[in-house]
């Protein structure tokens, strides 16, 4: 008697082994229907989407270039003489940076304008772009445009920025 005690009691193990392992399988498989939090640092924390808000400069701060332009003071005087190196590397900054939207002659048909639905990019061969200063197109390309054209002061250098303003008087 003890023998088919032992025997039953080893399939009685053997069947809750089994069914502790098909039990274990589907609860592998309903990890997606019993969500678990677990505490994840990557979910607390403040994120920014590309060109969201981009932080403010540190007070009394002064780029590595030097001072593009003093605040409240009015646009800045162009430094830079529009010579052929200035017009050369204003031509590929504005080919690599401006083109997309603005078109390779500034006319604003560049090959993603025909998607932007609130605000067409400016004919930067325009008379209204043209009379204005070197130092507000020089703004204009370093703050951008609120909901229109992105800020490029973090992707080109004061000196850079500047090249570009000689290359786009030259789109006349």
């Amino acid at each position: 008697m003890s023998t088919s005690l032992s025997v039953i009691l080893k399939r009685l193990g053997l069947v809750f082994l089994a069914a502790g392992i098909l039990v274990g399988i589907l609860m592998i498989f309903s990890y997606d229907v019993i969500k678990i939090d677990w505490p994840s640092f990557m979910e607390i924390q403040p994120s920014f989407k590309p060109m969201e808000d981009p932080l403010p400069v540190p007070a009394q701060s002064i780029p590595i270039e030097g001072p593009a332009y003093i605040p409240n003071m009015g646009a800045p005087t162009n430094p830079v003489p529009a010579d052929d190196a200035s017009l050369t590397r204003g031509g590929e900054l504005f080919h690599i940076n401006c083109t997309a939207c603005h078109g390779a002659e500034g006319k604003g048909n560049g090959p993603v304008a025909a998607f932007l639905q609130n605000k067409k990019p400016a004919d930067l061969t325009s008379p209204a772009i043209q009379f204005l200063s070197d130092g507000a197109i020089f703004m204009v390309i370093t703050n951008g445009m609120p909901g229109t054209m992105p800020a490029l002061n973090e992707n080109l250098t004061v000196r850079e920025r500047w090249d570009v303003v000689n290359f786009i008087r030259t789109l006349k």
